[in-house]
């Protein structure tokens, strides 16, 4: 346990931005199977939709360093096969 004030501030600090960072990865990951989800059930207007989103969240936590840069393009390159590989 630290002693020092600022070290104390510095607990709580890290304390809450890692929980704001679970519930973005964990927002994120939510947003990414619900596009697998759409389609697997064949719809293509649904998993058009899901994808705009998907593509959208994936960006926004690229630029808040939730992913790496390349790991989100790696991303939305494989959701745009998807996509485009649907009959």
């Amino acid at each position: 346990m630290p002693n020092i004030k600022s070290a104390k501030k510095r607990v709580k600090v890290n304390a809450a931005k890692t929980l704001n960072n679970q519930m973005a990865k964990s927002a994120l990951k939510t947003v990414l199977k619900k596009f697998d989800g759409a389609v697997v059930s064949g719809d293509k207007a649904q998993a058009a939709d899901a994808y705009a989103t998907a593509v959208k969240a994936v960006d926004q936590a690229a630029a808040k360093h939730l992913l790496h840069k390349n790991n989100a393009a790696n991303k939305k390159s494989k959701m745009t096969v998807k996509l485009n590989g649907m009959a």
